[in-house]
């Protein structure tokens, strides 16, 4: 029997993110001359295709269909992101010159967020066969035995960070590859190493494009005075860079949950969304929910969120199959980055890094995707009596 606790929370995510979606997008709705039920209907049809493909893979015999699902995302995923600048627009969706998104009838899907999933079942069926505890293991025989992923991921890596010039994608996955090699059996040593080489390309895929050095410093010039101010005078001085105005976006955002107070200013009532922050329904979906629905209507989401990455890690925990464990880890694992992600960038604590919402933001693609890993988790929890054992 699947877990039917993480179904009902799951659930829970997607009718509040439709709800979201309605009130969020009403002056998104009036710029495109659209009706003002278009982004919602398209949402919640989104919300239940997922929720019956959750249902569906909850069914199925993992012995059978986990690997056959892992490796067909991961694969077929990979295939469309390599091909993807090579096709034409009539069948893929560029902005900013960035392919990024294939149309299929009628909607825009982006490879990237299922190649994710993909990419840690992958992962965890090849960490739970190849690697283990270190047990006394040289560093240089560790990054030997790792030497074929790191190939794979920097492959991934130029493929989302430089051709879809998409690198939130990769610090999240990034999160999530480094997490699950220390839960692999890993050393620290090895761990710590990686996270600093992992640092030195991140600094990299920053300096390498202008617009993230622009987007870095906007951040840095709104962040700046409360990180300085513990640091001496004379290293203040010299990272201190001067303030034109404040980060256009992250000053709404701001705004806005600052305005929502504890309760909010009620359904449908929010003023932020009203052209100030761009598109709030998508990336800025938290800020908006702070706005209408306040201190307490965040907390609710927060609650519902931890509370469905609890009954993953304890799927995780209970799974005799290190496989199924290593991909409920890791898939739970994304979900918690792209939240905190999202979280820090809209308060101004990170610099913002487009990554949605899980289940709140609009867009079908992270919302399928996700809802596959949740589906795949549910069939790897059947493995053992959750009703009983949770």
């Amino acid at each position: 029997m699947a877990d039917r606790k993480l179904f009902i929370l799951v659930a829970i995510m997607i009718v509040t993110g439709i709800i979201l979606t309605y009130t969020l997008s009403a002056y998104v709705t009036l710029l495109f001359k659209v009706n003002e039920f278009h982004f919602a209907i398209r949402q919640a049809a989104f919300g239940f295709l997922s929720l019956t493909i959750i249902w569906i893979l909850a069914q199925l015999n993992p012995d059978k269909w986990l690997k056959i699902i892992g490796f067909t995302l991961f694969i077929g995923s990979t295939i469309l992101m390599i091909a993807m600048p090579f096709l034409p627009e009539t069948f893929v969706t560029a902005v900013g010159g960035a392919k990024r998104w294939i149309k299929l009838f009628g909607f825009s899907l982006a490879p990237v967020e299922f190649f994710k999933v993909g990419f840690i079942y992958f992962l965890a069926w090849s960490f739970s066969r190849k690697l283990g505890h270190h047990g006394g293991m040289s560093l240089e025989k560790e990054f030997k035995r790792f030497f074929p992923y790191a190939i794979i991921f920097i492959g991934a890596v130029f493929i989302i960070a430089f051709v879809q010039n998409d690198l939130g994608q990769v610090v999240v996955l990034s999160f999530t590859l480094l997490t699950m090699l220390l839960l692999s059996g890993s050393s620290f040593k090895f761990f710590s190493v990686l996270i600093m080489m992992a640092m030195g390309v991140f600094a990299f895929a920053i300096f390498s494009k202008e617009h993230r050095i622009d987007r870095i410093l906007s951040w840095w010039s709104l962040a700046q005075n409360s990180v300085l101010e513990i640091c001496p005078e004379f290293i203040a001085e010299k990272l201190r860079i001067p303030v034109e105005a404040e980060p256009y976006q992250i000053g709404h955002s701001l705004n806005a949950i600052h305005n929502g107070g504890f309760l909010g200013v009620g359904l449908a009532n929010g003023t932020f969304k009203l052209g100030f922050l761009s598109e709030v329904h998508t990336d800025f979906v938290l800020a908006g929910l702070a706005e209408e629905f306040g201190f307490m209507g965040v907390l609710f989401v927060v609650v519902i969120f931890l509370s469905l990455l609890l009954r993953i890690f304890k799927i995780a925990n209970r799974s005799k199959d290190e496989t199924s464990f290593l991909f409920s880890v890791g898939a739970g694992l994304m979900l918690s980055f792209a939240f905190l992600v999202n979280a820090y960038g809209i308060s101004g604590l990170v610099p913002i890094k487009g990554i949605s919402v899980p289940f709140l933001s609009y867009g079908g693609s992270a919302t399928l995707a996700a809802s596959i890993a949740i589906g795949m988790i549910l069939m790897a929890s059947k493995k053992v009596n959750m009703e009983n054992k949770i």
